[in-house]
């Protein structure tokens, strides 16, 4: 990387955050116009994304973009822009008794943050740009965005088009390979959000730590599938089959891992089977069905079918037209699922990812909860069944970033629900009122009266007996 990018990055930042201090208090009615700005600039170029994105990924089709990207991108973009005026009023809070007898006030204001920076993933490249942008846009900040190196097309449209629709003291996008990310991630933003996998999100972490940025980090991890002996196998198989599908499986939130009753396993198998081959009758030449985005990952992703089958597992391919795949030029990867597996195995030890479904099989739903309480805490969980008080036990004895009841992933479609991780998964979240909490300012604003409240309450040296009637108040039980 040249000198003339990092000099170029420090520049921008320098310019938008002299911009924005500038511009304060800016008018609501600015910040409603660049998020109908960034409306427009999704909208008018919807299929140029979307073409980009299948060239980016070796195949994935025009309707999966549209539903996966562009959609959620435009509807949190107008739901923030709905709710702006709610979410920008002052709230009103209680000064400590007795100051407010006394006329006394205390309130929060939302101030934006300044200079927000943005980290994107490949797997949705224009959804993980813009839809946080609606909370980043609507609390009044200005953003960087660093685009993925593994969607490289993606990016360049994004490099082409921001300018025709945002200032460079409003938005600027910055692309690149991983030299370019390590440097913008260095950068004294006001607020930076990455999403991506949990090993990149610790060096963010780092580089942010250098210049106390706060950080929002969407991260992955293990989402656990836990399958009740009263869910109707039927249903469990066609969405779960629907969430590992799509995309191939490159969702931070696909259903990583099943948890079935022992007895139940092979009528969930059989359903996986039946539900993939009526949604996806070929795979291999069939537009509906994405690509691994890379060799790189393709190479990943059989190294942990060959990993588990050496150490005991079962594979078993769900390939419904038996197409040969080995044959193939490209990255398209069909679902394997795999029984028998332990921690050993690198299918249960690392983010999937991809087109791999492993599968764990219980004796109590206390096995269940005790297993995902001993490893990482997940971005998402979900469970499948009727028994209302075992599905309160797994809501109540495990936690997770979020979880999905008798489906899987759409909870991160609830645009008025936070998203966000834990720990190894995460920390912060968006969407909604929450995202504009997290890329503002939560100033707290006390005003005082005439009275010397100092002196009334025996705060004011020499201390005396007001200061003692104070203690006696305060300091009893």
């Amino acid at each position: 990387m040249s000198d003339t990018i990092k000099a170029d990055m420090q520049n921008i930042l320098e310019k938008q955050r002299k911009s924005f201090t500038a511009a304060l208090p800016e008018p609501l009615s600015m910040r409603q116009d660049r998020l109908d700005r960034a409306i427009a600039m999704v909208l008018d170029h919807k299929d140029e994304f979307a073409s980009a994105v299948s060239e980016d990924f070796g195949h994935r089709s025009v309707e999966q973009t549209l539903l996966t990207d562009i959609m959620p991108s435009v509807s949190a973009l107008k739901h923030a822009k709905k709710h702006l005026n709610s979410w920008s009023r002052n709230e009103k809070r209680k000064p400590t008794f007795p100051l407010g007898m006394i006329g006394s006030k205390a309130e929060v204001v939302y101030q934006p943050k300044g200079v927000v920076g943005v980290i994107a993933p490949w797997n949705f490249p224009v959804g993980m740009v813009m839809v946080p942008m609606a909370g980043i846009l609507a609390a009044g900040n200005r953003a960087m965005i660093k685009p993925s190196e593994f969607t490289p097309r993606v990016s360049e449209l994004f490099e082409q088009i921001v300018p025709k629709y945002f200032a460079e003291e409003e938005m600027a996008v910055f692309t690149g390979e991983a030299d370019v990310g390590q440097a913008f991630s260095a950068l004294a933003f006001d607020h930076m959000i990455f999403t991506g996998a949990t090993s990149v999100g610790r060096h963010i972490m780092r580089a942010a730590a250098d210049n106390l940025v706060p950080v929002t980090l969407e991260l992955g991890g293990k989402s656990p599938t836990i399958i009740g002996r009263s869910a109707d196998t039927k249903k469990v198989s066609e969405r779960v089959a629907l969430g590992k599908m799509m995309n191939a499986g490159q969702i931070c939130l696909a259903p990583d891992y099943l948890m079935v009753a022992k007895d139940q396993e092979s009528d969930v198998i059989d359903g996986l089977k039946e539900s993939v081959a009526s949604q996806y009758p070929t795979l291999l030449h069939n537009d509906d069905y994405t690509s691994v985005v890379n060799g790189r990952n393709y190479e990943r992703l059989q190294s942990y079918l060959e990993d588990a089958k050496e150490k005991g597992a079962e594979l078993i391919e769900v390939n419904p037209a038996n197409e040969d795949f080995e044959s193939s030029n490209g990255n398209k990867m069909p679902l394997t699922i795999v029984r028998n597996v332990n921690d050993d195995m690198k299918v249960m030890q690392e983010e999937i990812f991809g087109p791999i479904l492993p599968i764990m099989t219980y004796e109590s739903m206390d096995e269940v909860v005790d297993y995902v309480n001993d490893h990482d805490r997940p971005l998402g969980l979900y469970y499948f069944g009727k028994d209302k008080d075992e599905e309160n036990q797994v809501l109540d004895k495990t936690i997770s970033g979020g979880v999905t009841i008798n489906d899987v992933i759409f909870h991160n479609a609830m645009e008025d629900l936070p998203f966000g991780g834990v720990g190894p998964s995460g920390m912060g979240n968006y969407h909604g009122f929450d995202g504009f909490k997290t890329f503002s300012h939560t100033k707290a604003v006390y005003r005082q009266t005439g009275v010397d409240v100092a002196a009334m309450g025996g705060f004011k040296a020499p201390y005396g007996k007001s200061t003692q009637s104070t203690l006696n108040r305060e300091l009893k039980k």
